[in-house]
């Protein structure tokens, strides 16, 4: 039989915070983290928002560090080691075979890789830096933090977009509970606010439209005035081990990884469709044994596209029949921006957080719904319930690949 796998801490750099009670306290009170971009190449785009995170490397790495360490692998550092004292475990002292590294991210380096393109077609240099390669790399992150935590077990890299975070956690629960690993540290970091990187998403005409009354406000999922996604940069990593040891320890434990499912859209690489998305949900779902009904949030990818809200919308419906007027449904990325690669592992804090404080994060800037949207999207203002036991993390990428988390209180 499978073994059971939990949260034993968690940690997050995001527009919202670098710790989980700030995050929890902007999360519940509808703050946003969206602004104009702090950038000097900012006169040169089309979109001047962004979600950005207040992270200054120096605070938290030695200049040596820094030389090895693009802003991605800083945040998953720092995330990491947040997440390392919660659990209070002391990584260094177990078997380092016993211990797995799953982290997802969409474009991994992303401003060493930009430095390196400058430096040679712009500045008309003839060499980069020593450690490019090493900054750049998409599995920086994840070699990062398994060097500092000495993991000898697996360490796995995902790049499946918008969902990389959601199936590196769910692949190293799997890994855990078939006992390939003991504990795990997985998650996402993402760091694209790059000139070139957002002028490839002005290319794809996907970026919201600056809100001229308020640039906060202007990621509006589900709403009729929704005129695409704002991305953001971040990241959130998670200590996962088995039940059982995390209460032969005395742990804390956060949450149980109830369920896990992923499958792939194969109908078009920009275009979802009801059927992939509804598929994820139905094999997470198998995978916890649960009914649709006993979901009781649904944090959704909710994106602020025009096709994703409506599909999503109506992939929970077929999901979850008459429930899924009941269910409450929100997107916190009205609030911290895509994350892409990272957006997974943010939201799942969220969806912690909802599990530990019985409250619903909102769907902030939801004025005027889309007649095509018509579930409960906790609308503005955080909901309290009297309960909740299982909560549900949707994310959906570019390219197909989905990835559904389902959480369990314990």
């Amino acid at each position: 039989m499978p073994r059971r796998v939990v949260i034993t801490g968690a940690g997050i750099v995001s527009p919202l915070g670098n710790d989980l009670l700030s995050f929890q306290r902007n999360l519940l009170s509808g703050n946003s983290g969206i602004d104009h971009l702090n950038a000097d190449f900012c006169e040169q785009l089309e979109t001047r928002i962004a979600a950005q995170c207040q992270f200054n490397g120096e605070q938290y790495f030695t200049r040596q560090e820094l030389a090895l360490l693009d802003r991605v692998s800083q945040f998953a550092l720092y995330a990491t080691e947040q997440a390392v004292k919660q659990s209070g475990l002391d990584l260094l002292s177990v078997n380092p075979a016993s211990i797995g590294c799953f982290i997802g991210t969409g474009m991994g380096g992303a401003s060493a890789t930009e430095g390196g393109y400058t430096r040679l077609f712009k500045e008309g240099m003839n060499r980069l830096k020593p450690f490019t390669v090493l900054m750049a790399m998409n599995s920086a992150a994840a070699s990062q933090i398994a060097t500092k935590y000495g993991v000898a077990g697996p360490n796995i890299t995902i790049s499946t977009a918008c969902s990389s975070a959601a199936v590196a956690i769910g692949e190293a629960a799997k890994q855990i509970a078939f006992g390939r690993c003991e504990l795990a540290i997985a998650g996402g970091s993402e760091a694209l606010l790059t000139f070139g990187t957002i002028k490839a998403w002005e290319a794809l005409r996907t970026l919201a439209q600056e809100d001229p009354q308020d640039p906060a406000t202007s990621c509006k999922p589900f709403s009729a005035n929704r005129s695409g996604l704002v991305l953001g940069e971040g990241a959130a990593t998670f200590v996962l081990e088995t039940y059982e040891h995390a209460v032969q320890r005395g742990a804390t434990i956060l949450a149980e990884i109830a369920g896990y499912g992923s499958s792939n859209d194969f109908s078009h690489m920009t275009q979802p469709s009801v059927q992939g998305q509804a598929l994820s949900m139905q094999n997470a779902l198998r995978d916890a044994n649960l009914r649709a009904d006993q979901i009781g949030y649904i944090n959704a990818h909710g994106t602020g596209t025009q096709l994703n809200d409506i599909t999503e919308t109506r992939a929970i419906k077929q999901v979850f029949g008459s429930s899924a007027i009941r269910i409450p449904v929100s997107s916190t990325k009205s609030m911290h921006g895509h994350l892409m690669g990272a957006a997974a592992a943010v939201e799942l804090v969220a969806s912690l957080v909802a599990l530990h404080t019985n409250t619903l994060p909102p769907t902030m800037h939801l004025d005027a719904p889309d007649p095509e949207c018509d579930l409960n999207y906790v609308a503005n203002t955080a909901q309290e319930v009297t309960s909740l036991e299982y909560v549900m993390s949707n994310s959906f990428a570019f390219g197909g690949t989905s990835g559904v988390l389902i959480l369990r209180k314990i």
